[in-house]
């Protein structure tokens, strides 16, 4: 599994029911809601083997509300 950060930029005021979105479609590791640039947080693990990119595009398409992503691969634990 490859762990992986995506960071969103929510509408204003969509931020609740944007993450309320993540948790329904239970794809997601920990989700939390932050402050600066972007609003939430989410760590999901990505199968081996999967186009990470088609991974978060499948799993965010379509919730109303999120302005912009931003993705972290991660790589070897310390």
């Amino acid at each position: 599994m490859q762990c992986v950060f995506i960071q969103l930029q929510c509408e204003i005021g969509e931020t609740y029911d944007v993450a309320e979105a993540i948790v329904d479609r239970e794809f997601h590791s920990e989700i939390y809601s932050t402050s600066g640039n972007y609003d939430l947080l989410i760590k999901v693990y990505v199968p081996d083997g999967e186009d990470i990119g088609r991974f978060v595009n499948q799993h965010l398409s379509g919730i109303d509300g999120i302005v912009r992503s931003y993705t972290t691969l991660t790589f070897k634990a310390f």
